[in-house]
């Protein structure tokens, strides 16, 4: 018990190694998943997959990282259209 207070006392959680996890069939299913609505290069989702077979985590926020920066282009490129879409209606009037 006095060894394990002083462990407590010299605790350092920046110091600290964080454990990585490889991801479960299950996680790989899920992966596969989120990308299903996407269209996505095949270049993409190996990577995603060699991230997941050391770290799964990582593996997750990559993908969630990659669909919601492709889901902002995706937008702007929307916004884009709609604007010269209008602006091409003002100028026949």
């Amino acid at each position: 018990m006095y060894k394990t207070l002083i462990e407590d006392i010299f605790y350092d959680p920046e110091e600290a190694e964080e454990t990585t996890f490889p991801a479960t069939d299950k996680d790989l299913l899920i992966l596969t998943e989120k990308f299903l609505e996407f269209e996505i290069p095949s270049k993409v989702f190996l990577q995603a997959i060699a991230i997941a077979d050391y770290d799964g985590a990582a593996a997750f926020r990559y993908v969630d990282n990659y669909l919601t920066t492709l889901k902002n282009k995706n937008k702007h490129k929307h916004k884009k259209l709609l604007v010269l879409g209008a602006s091409t209606r003002f100028e026949n009037n």
